[in-house]
């Protein structure tokens, strides 16, 4: 698979060789793709890339301390029936 900052520059390369009538549409199709695109997303229920980050993270700690509480029941239901026998 392409980089995409490759083929962004691909596609600037592209639409600087175009003649100036093309480049003129093109700039105009891309600001209404632009501006469609912006408001379908708008409408959906997304987070940053920060956001699903840091909720990763604490995702992350919570999984280690829940490893780390089950692993101490654990011992502890091991040494209440040691200390039943």
């Amino acid at each position: 698979m392409m980089d995409p900052k490759q083929l962004d520059d691909l596609a600037r390369r592209l639409s600087a060789a175009m003649p100036k009538g093309v480049q003129v549409l093109q700039e105009d199709l891309q600001r209404s793709m632009r501006a469609t695109l912006e408001a379908g997303l708008s409408r959906l229920d997304l987070v940053t890339r920060e956001e699903f980050d840091i909720q990763a993270a604490v995702l992350a700690r919570s999984r280690a301390k829940l490893e780390t509480l089950e692993a101490r029941v654990a011992e502890l239901e091991e040494a209440a029936r040691a200390a039943k026998t």
